[in-house]
C-alpha cells in the first residue's frame, strides 16, 4: 500500500505545473551620449522614449531564456542627449503547461520579474553618465501581452505557439 501510494505521489508531481527561476543576468547593455560634454551645458528639458520587446528561446528540456529588451532615447529639445539599453535575461524552468498557460507565462509573467532588474540597470548606466536618474514606469506586461493577442486576432495572424 506504501509503495503504491509514494508511486502514485510521484505520479503526480511528474504531471503538476512547474515554474523556477533558475537564473537572472545582463545579457547586453550599452549606453551613447553622442553630444557629451555641450549637453552638460545646456538647460535640461529632456523628452524620453521607451521601447520595450521581450523574446524567448527554448533551451534544452523544460529549460527556457526570455530576453526583455528596453532601449531608451532622451532628447534634450532636437538633439540625443543620450541613447541607453539593456538586455536583461533570465533562465527559467517551466514544465507541465498547456499551451495557453505556457505562452502567457513566457509573453508576461517572466518579463514581469526581468523588469525591475532592466530599470535598476538602465537608472545605474544613465547616472553614471552623469544625467539625471530616470526611474521608468511600472509596465503592465499582462495588459500588453493581451493587446498584442487582439491585434493579433483582429489581422487574422496565428499567434506563436509562444503567444497563443
Amino acid at each position: 500500500m506504501t509503495d503504491q501510494a509514494n508511486t502514485a505521489a510521484a505520479n503526480e508531481t511528474d504531471t503538476a505545473p512547474q515554474f523556477s527561476l533558475q537564473r537572472i543576468y545582463v545579457r547586453d547593455l550599452s549606453f551613447e551620449a553622442p553630444k557629451s560634454p555641450a549637453i552638460f551645458r545646456q538647460a535640461w528639458e529632456p523628452s524620453v522614449a521607451l521601447d520595450l520587446n521581450t523574446r524567448q528561446k527554448g533551451l534544452e528540456g523544460d529549460f527556457h531564456e526570455v530576453v526583455l529588451t528596453l532601449s531608451v532615447t532622451v532628447k534634450n529639445g532636437d538633439e540625443v542627449a543620450f541613447i541607453a539599453e539593456v538586455q536583461q535575461a533570465g533562465i527559467f524552468l517551466i514544465a507541465n503547461l498547456d499551451d495557453a498557460s505556457m505562452s502567457h507565462t513566457l509573453g508576461a509573467f517572466c518579463p514581469n520579474i526581468l523588469f525591475p532588474y532592466a530599470r535598476e540597470a538602465l537608472d545605474s548606466l544613465v547616472t553614471r553618465g552623469s544625467f539625471p536618474a530616470l526611474m521608468l514606469a511600472p509596465v503592465n506586461f499582462d495588459a500588453l501581452y493581451a493587446q498584442e493577442l487582439q491585434r493579433m486576432q483582429d489581422s487574422g495572424e496565428t499567434p506563436a505557439p509562444s503567444l497563443q
